[in-house]
């Protein structure tokens, strides 16, 4: 270090100006051996393909492609089905077991009604009547349950 002209020690500052060239070949490095690394491991099949759950276990990962369009009618779908199956009229996905749980169908046939009343006047004439339709249909048949219990 030079003495500044106070007679303080002047700090010197030197620039490693290849620093940038150094971290770029240093990542290119890492880059090629990950790419070694997943080219010496199988690709997944749709079989194998898998992500944890809460409790840790293995669920097959879902491919986006095969799932359906974001549409209303998806939408009234989705509660329809699970009120249907939630009534018994279905049975459940996992098993095959139908089973009769009131409270959850009219949990499923309520979220319908709040999509009713917070879409009025947005709908198309398809969309509206397609909501109605399940909505009068769900209901009936919860009537004829809880009427049966």
């Amino acid at each position: 270090m030079a003495d500044a002209e106070d007679g303080s020690p002047e700090l010197e500052i030197k620039s490693d100006e290849d620093w940038k060239d150094r971290v770029k070949a240093e990542d290119a490095l890492l880059d090629a051996e990950r790419a070694a690394e997943s080219d010496a491991q199988p690709s997944p099949t749709e079989e194998q393909s898998s992500i944890a759950d809460e409790a840790g276990e293995r669920q097959p990962q879902i491919d986006a492609a095969q799932l359906p369009q974001p549409e209303f009618s998806t939408l009234v779908g989705l509660f329809s089905t699970q009120a249907m199956v939630s009534l018994g009229l279905m049975g459940h996905p996992d098993d095959g077991q139908t089973e009769v749980q009131l409270p959850l169908a009219r949990h499923f046939i309520d979220m319908l009604g709040v999509l009713d009343e917070k879409t009025q006047g947005n709908l198309t004439d398809a969309e509206a009547k397609l909501l109605e339709q399940s909505l009068h249909d769900l209901r009936m048949v919860y009537l004829e349950r809880s009427r049966a219990e």
